[in-house]
């Protein structure tokens, strides 16, 4: 019988570095992997249907809620991501140390189905970094970037409810910490 994977909760706010976070944990570990999450934003330059997300209509997206494919959605700002369940279960079942990228309130839906999961909230240094660097991807507008800002507030009121908090100020310091806490 093959030994289960594991499965780490990434969360925080927008810009606080999650999928950086995520690149550098998995040059260092070969058995981590990332579910594909659904979304109803339009992609970003590079990103690619089936890779970075499942890029769906709204309305895709709402018939795959009333179906219950969800383990986990969340609508941010306009647009709506969710996780599979079957992408999941599929991957814990192969042995794998399965990482979730998500939101605030999907993390929550993810430690009540799996509360063996392990959650890691990752923090800015400060909200002035956590502004330059929503600014800094050119994907936003004033107006974006203040909701995504508003937001951020919010969510930092959560980090207490994680398992473990992580600055994320020097980035390779941030991956070696997350790095410590998968491996306990």
């Amino acid at each position: 019988m093959s030994k289960k994977g594991q499965i780490v909760v990434i969360s925080g706010p927008s810009g606080a570095g999650k999928n950086t976070v995520f690149d550098g944990l998995k040059a260092k570990m070969n058995n981590v992997v990332q579910t594909v999450s659904v979304t109803t934003r339009n992609p970003r330059d590079g990103e690619k249907d089936g890779i970075d997300y499942y890029f769906v209509t709204k309305e895709e997206f709402l018939e795959k809620i009333k179906a219950d494919e969800f383990v986990e959605y969340v609508q941010y700002g306009e647009n709506y991501y969710g996780t599979l369940k079957s992408e999941i279960h599929r991957l814990i079942d192969s042995g794998k140390i399965v990482i979730l990228v998500i939101e605030v309130n999907g993390a929550y839906n993810i430690k009540k189905e799996f509360p063996e999961s392990k959650t890691i909230f990752i923090i800015p240094p400060s909200l002035e970094v956590l502004r330059e660097r929503i600014s800094g991807r050119g994907q936003n507008n004033e107006h974006e970037t203040e909701l995504r800002l508003n937001i951020a507030v919010e969510e930092l009121k959560q980090k207490d409810k994680y398992d473990y908090c992580v600055i994320n100020d020097e980035l390779d310091s941030c991956v070696d910490e997350i790095y410590r806490i998968i491996n306990e």
